[in-house]
């Protein structure tokens, strides 16, 4: 395994645990009625997700080209990073969704 794609995996990593922080951090701030702050978490988090999925892309990409990628234990590791990043962040979005509509009731 080389340093190339020990990138890629902690790149996928690290980009997908930013999206999923910042996404709870929209989360946190939809919960104190400041939604122009949530969505700022939220614009910061998809970005953060981007760039995780395009890194992916990338390899995926190269797959399709012939170039093939090892799966071990590490990318298994940082896919399910991606994978739980963009749940948690689908489900972030619906819960900020339900605070503005609970507010807005009010």
């Amino acid at each position: 395994m080389d340093d190339q794609y020990m990138n890629v995996v902690m790149g996928i990593i690290m980009n997908a645990g930013n999206a999923k922080g910042l996404a709870h951090e929209a989360l946190e701030a939809a919960k104190k009625d400041d939604f122009e702050k949530a969505d700022q978490f939220m614009t910061q988090s998809n970005q953060a997700l981007s760039e995780a999925h395009h890194i992916q892309s990338d390899m995926l990409t190269k797959e399709a080209q012939g170039e093939h990628t090892e799966v071990n234990l590490y990318m298994v590791h940082a896919q399910d990073h991606l994978m739980t990043a963009i749940t948690y962040q689908d489900l972030i979005k619906e819960f900020i969704a339900l605070y503005k509509k609970n507010v807005s009731e009010s």
